[in-house]
């Protein structure tokens, strides 16, 4: 599904990243920021990325590297699933985002569907634990872990928030055009099978 280039750079810069954290001598570290530069060098010339704006999403953090967390709450109301208009591309998704330091998964769905679509919701079991780079998603800098939690609507009404303008139910086929960077046709469509068979195993990759 995924680039070679992309999964090299990524895997240059993790590589990169843990020699800087645990490396004493000198002359390893100026190697380890070598190849820092190269993974940015890659991402660069692949994107077309500015390189100013690559080595501050892709070079940004310490410590040893772990994939990013990405959590989508999930709700279905007569056949139909809610997504949120995003304001960056136009384009429509499951409420969600990065996972945040204190919050567990289902605590962000809840916090996420709040924000973006004005519904107060619980969360009620987990759907699945998807991999990015097994989906066709655009290439990203992040190797990132799509959490997909089912909630239901306990409260409030629809309405958008500071990064969404406009929230809406959509049937499996209708589904309007999709931000392909958050969701994917396909894993949306998976998801519905769930409302036939409610027992399904958690989907992972």
């Amino acid at each position: 599904m995924s680039m070679k280039w992309l999964e090299w750079a990524k895997e240059i810069q993790s590589i990169a990243q843990a020699g800087l954290e645990y490396s004493k001598d000198m002359y390893d570290i100026e190697r380890f920021h070598q190849l820092r530069k190269i993974s940015a060098d890659i991402m660069s010339e692949y994107t077309e990325e500015p390189m100013e704006k690559v080595v501050k999403l892709f070079t940004n953090e310490t410590g040893y590297q772990t994939p990013k967390v990405d959590v989508r709450g999930v709700i279905f109301k007569e056949g139909k699933i809610l997504l949120v208009k995003e304001k960056l591309d136009g384009c429509w998704s499951i409420p969600g985002g990065w996972g945040d330091i204190g919050f567990s998964p289902s605590e962000v769905a809840v916090k996420e569907i709040r924000e973006e679509t004005g519904f107060e919701s619980k969360a009620v079991r987990l759907l699945g634990v998807l991999d990015k780079k097994c989906h066709p998603h655009p290439p990203s800098p992040y190797h990132t872990y799509k959490i997909f939690i089912l909630c239901s609507i306990t409260g409030g009404q629809a309405s958008g928030g500071m990064e969404t303008e406009g929230v809406g139910f959509f049937a499996v086929d209708e589904l309007p055009e999709l931000s392909v960077e958050r969701n994917t046709e396909n894993q949306i469509q998976t998801l519905f099978e769930f409302l036939e068979n409610p027992e399904r195993s958690v989907l992972l990759d």
